[in-house]
């Protein structure tokens, strides 16, 4: 069914909104569209033409570098020596050289070799007189004599402006000299490669980056005269143009001719060279005609048509906050309709109250990501991954200088009530401060439901022994469990160790610790530490090493069994015992890993390594293979791990597809039913299945909804009932979400003969 928006205040106000926008400041905007577009568009191709006469520096200046490593190969040429070159027999082959030199530059027009005192100057067409060439080549302002005083003075690559120059006497061309020392930069130079370069080779070059652009350009030296002058439409006057020498490079304004103008320059730093465009500013408008006449129709458009676009644009911004209520209405259980609602009060208000009960369901949520995140720390310890966000987000500090892990046991609970009361103690113990002794402590659900993790942080205080505040502070967790649920524990205590990445090492030798509570008895502290060894034989490998090494193993843990391995292989490298000794200490460590693997019941690894490692001949040889054992027993650990996680939830699964219709099933039963954690199932299903416990339970009970009304008469309240959901209007919302039609609908679809009919011809519920 289509919503009327026009029963909507929220609607109607977003339209008056719009053709107030629209209509009111119309012709304010349409001004501005205009000087906007106008400035954008110059600012556009002003800086396209910066962009342009850059690239056409970079490429005039590569052609100068190139022209002044030619005349650098020049004056290395062997061919090209004075002596060669006077020579009568090698004066050919100089020749030829300087055409081939000529030939690998494509603006030059003309190459001429002169040495310094020399009467002659040689080119790729033969030796001429200075006489010959100033015949040759007559420039119009650079007499013969001043180009004989400027070949023989010249000690800096120099660039004469270009100059009408009449060659044999009837050909008349403009080209520029460029004189390059030899050798180049050489304080002493002995000759001048003098290039003549045509000024339309320079400007060709400029018009091809330039493209389709009308205005002029200017090449200006370091002197600020001009070098090449390309123009296309209005010349400015010899004082104009050298007046555009020494501006900073940039876009500028200026007046010339009495006219404003738009100027680009850009600098050399190779030469010092300044290349500039000029264009007159009026330029810049003409281009702007057809946004002109865009504008003015744009303007006649919105005058006749502004309140459609107001509709148009009214509804596109409703409509989002439309589907927003519609969502928040089959999510949430409100007191009213949806349209109750609209009509009553503010839609954002109807947003806003869903956003919250949202919130409220993500905090049910956040304890099962807590423990997740802990759990991680305690296995992997890197306590580096908790990003400020997530400390923000679990309320969790590592700030302190001192940390370790304790668990803690307790006897099974299998009444109602112990599941209360171990409810309640997993909430005391979720976050649990000690202000006298500068300890916080943060716990975490283990799989097993009789036991719990604690991470602790505390200060130590510098005129302490650093176990004193450990017992002080496991003492303080076990006297609050006593008082407050009368219940002794039995506590495992890991080492205290600076940094929280080192959790899991702790957490490891708690475990440890807690396994021998058997030997303490109920309620019993086993402190890892006080798990010391023989005095007289301290030069075995520690049996609480051996412990947990035993423990990481158990736990699939290959860190911190790898830090107990290497460091005992190390030592006794170090030390003076006899190799005999040595390898039979080591025989300890494979005991151990053979007797964890046997426990574990990995029997292949210990026929598949362990002869082997019998027979190594050093100790790096065992240490390399007591760490791949190692390693193959905490895959296969994890590997068992997940086969039974697996089969654990195919069998929870299966529970709650036998189950499903009870209203009382919860993540709680499941975790009872099958002594593990809720923490655990609920991690555990969502890694397994790809969705998460409720989502599966609602699948299910929607299932059987669908094939009861296809199948049934019976009414719809019973239905959902006798799937386990006792709010019926909010399972209606959901089902509708979930299929596009409501219950009676989907039932009128289906039950008669399975002929589908169209939803616009039932009646809604």
């Amino acid at each position: 069914m289509k919503r009327n928006y026009f029963k909507s205040k929220l609607f109607l106000k977003y339209i008056w909104s719009y053709l107030f926008i629209l209509l009111i400041p119309l012709v304010l905007m349409t001004i501005f569209i205009y000087q906007n577009a106008v400035t954008n568009l110059r600012s556009e191709i002003e800086q396209s033409r910066l962009n342009q006469l850059t690239q056409t520096k970079v490429i005039i200046d590569g052609r100068m570098k190139e022209l002044s490593e030619i005349a650098s190969r020049v004056s290395y040429d062997k061919r090209l020596t004075p002596y060669r070159v006077h020579d009568p027999y090698f004066s050919g082959e100089a020749i030829q050289a300087l055409d081939q030199y000529k030939a690998t530059s494509s603006i030059i027009g003309e190459m001429l070799l002169y040495f310094h005192k020399d009467n002659n100057i040689y080119s790729a067409k033969g030796l001429s007189s200075l006489d010959v060439f100033a015949g040759s080549f007559s420039f119009r302002n650079w007499n013969k004599e001043t180009i004989f005083q400027d070949l023989n003075s010249v000690k800096f690559p120099t660039m004469r402006p270009a100059d009408t120059v009449i060659r044999n006497s009837y050909l008349q061309d403009s080209m520029l000299a460029y004189l390059v020392p030899i050798t180049p930069y050489s304080p002493n130079p002995h000759g001048t490669i003098m290039y003549l370069i045509k000024e339309s080779e320079l400007t060709s070059l400029i018009d091809s980056v330039l493209g389709n652009y009308q205005g002029l350009t200017y090449i200006l030296d370091n002197k600020g005269q001009i070098l090449v002058d390309n123009r296309q439409g209005e010349a400015l006057t010899n004082a104009e143009a050298k007046s555009l020498f020494g501006l900073s490079p940039g876009i500028h304004d200026k007046i010339l001719n009495g006219k404003p103008h738009s100027i680009v320059s850009v600098t050399s730093e190779n030469n010092g060279w300044t290349y500039v465009t000029v264009m007159p500013s009026a330029q810049f408008f003409s281009s702007v005609v057809h946004v002109r006449s865009f504008i003015i129709m744009l303007f006649m458009i919105v005058v006749l048509v502004g309140a459609a676009i107001a509709l148009m644009l009214a509804r596109m911004q409703y409509q989002p906050i439309s589907t927003l209520v519609e969502f928040a209405n089959s999510k949430s259980k409100p007191k009213h309709t949806a349209d109750e609602s609209a009509a009553a009060g503010n839609e954002l208000d109807r947003i806003r109250t869903a956003l919250q009960e949202y919130s409220s369901r993500v905090d049910l949520q956040e304890p099962y990501a807590r423990n997740h995140f802990l759990s991680m720390l305690l296995k992997y310890g890197n306590a580096q991954s908790l990003t400020p966000e997530l400390q923000e987000a679990f309320d969790l500090h590592f700030d302190r200088t001192h940390h370790f892990v304790i668990v803690i046991g307790w006897d099974e609970m299998d009444t109602q009530d112990d599941r209360q009361e171990r409810q309640e103690m997993i909430e005391l113990l979720a976050q649990i401060e000690f202000p006298e002794l500068a300890a916080h402590a943060y716990g975490v659900e283990l799989p097993q439901l009789d036991q719990l993790a604690l991470i602790i942080s505390f200060n130590m205080i510098q005129a302490e022994q650093e176990f004193t505040p450990i017992r002080h502070i496991v003492e303080a967790v076990r006297s609050s469990m006593l008082e407050t649920f009368d219940v002794t524990p039995t506590i495992g205590v890991g080492t205290c160790y600076f940094s929280p990445d080192q959790l899991n090492q702790s957490f490891i030798e708690a475990c440890s610790a807690f396994e021998l509570r058997a030997s303490g008895g109920h309620g019993s502290v086993t402190y890892f530490e006080k798990l010391l060894d023989t005095p007289d034989h301290t030069f075995w490998i520690p049996n609480n090493s051996l412990m947990k090494l035993s423990q990481s193993l158990k736990q699939g843990s290959y860190d911190v069994a790898a830090q107990m391995i290497s460091p005992s292989i190390r030592s006794l490298q170090s030390s003076e015992l006899s190799a005999l000794l040595k390898r039979c200490i080591c025989f300890d460590i494979l005991n151990t890993m053979l007797k964890t693997a046997s426990e574990l019941g990995i029997h292949n690894l210990i026929q598949e390594m362990a002869p082997n490692m019998i027979y190594t001949h050093s100790l790096d040889e065992m240490e390399i293979g007591f760490l791949n054992l190692a390693s193959r027993i905490c895959n296969q650990v994890e590997r068992n791990n997940q086969k039974e996680e697996q089969s654990q939830i195919d069998k929870i699964v299966s529970y709650i597809d036998d189950h499903y219709m009870d209203h009382t099933l919860s993540l709680e039963t499941i975790a009872f039913e099958f002594a593990i954690s809720p923490s655990h199932v609920s991690r555990s299903f969502k890694e397994k299945m790809g969705l998460n416990f409720i989502q599966y339970i609602w699948q299910k009970r929607l299932e059987e909804v669908t094939r009861l009304l296809k199948t049934t008469n019976a009414p719809l309240k019973d239905i959902i009932i006798q799937v386990g959901y006792l709010d019926t209007p909010n399972f209606i919302r959901k089902f509708k979400k979930e299929t596009g039609y409501t219950p009676g609908q989907y039932r009128k679809l289906f039950w008669e003969n399975g002929h589908a009919r169209p939803v616009s011809d039932l009646d809604d519920e």
